[in-house]
């Protein structure tokens, strides 16, 4: 028996990212601004408040065996940025408001720490997984749609939201579970900021 094979259950690819986590209190006051769209608009797959974070680095499926190289990249990646805070600075669409496929809330970033964090989690992990080649834009994805919604009279009314500013104090790599109907995100490992 070869002894470098990995056993049925290690074989498993893991799904992985790295994340900005987002205060409870942040999150509980986002869904009660949000929840006339809601309303609205049931055609729209709500993602639940508990799954609101900033994704800084989507690695996809790894390999199990390559979990750990994964953890001491972004421990690698974070060791030089020191902790920052921020507020959520207002919702928008992806590609628009009126043709939205995603709905998402943006973070206030003036000193491009976020975007700089995002580029440092890109280097240290470009051995493993493909650097990002999009513009990184700091923001919360809460609703997805599968066809196009034009939401621009009621993306308007909440297209102001504002919270209180919290720190970005440290980032989660999180492991998630496809499920129905939302995915679950179990925390594999927490890095602190300088």
């Amino acid at each position: 028996m070869d002894g470098d094979r990995e056993s049925p259950s290690e074989a498993k690819p893991w799904r992985l990212f790295v994340a900005a986590d987002v205060p409870e209190a942040v999150r509980s006051r986002l869904s009660q601004v949000l929840e006339p769209l809601r309303g609205a608009h049931p055609e729209l797959r709500w993602s639940p408040s508990e799954n609101w974070h900033v994704t800084l680095k989507f690695l996809g499926a790894v390999r199990s065996s390559l979990v750990a190289d994964v953890g001491h990249a972004v421990a690698q990646a974070v060791a030089t940025t020191h902790a920052f805070n921020t507020h959520l600075l207002g919702a928008d669409a992806f590609p628009s408001a009126r043709r939205a496929r995603v709905l998402w809330v943006g973070m206030s970033d003036p000193d491009e720490r976020f975007r700089s964090l995002a580029g440092a989690l890109d280097r240290a992990l470009e051995r493993i997984v493909k650097p990002e080649e999009r513009p990184f834009t700091p923001h919360l994805t809460v609703a997805r749609a599968k066809q196009a919604v034009p939401l621009r009279e009621e993306l308007a009314a909440v297209a102001g939201v504002r919270s209180e500013t919290f720190p970005v104090d440290h980032v989660t790599l999180y492991r998630s579970h496809l499920r129905r109907p939302a995915p679950l995100y179990e925390p594999v490992e927490r890095f602190a900021l300088t």
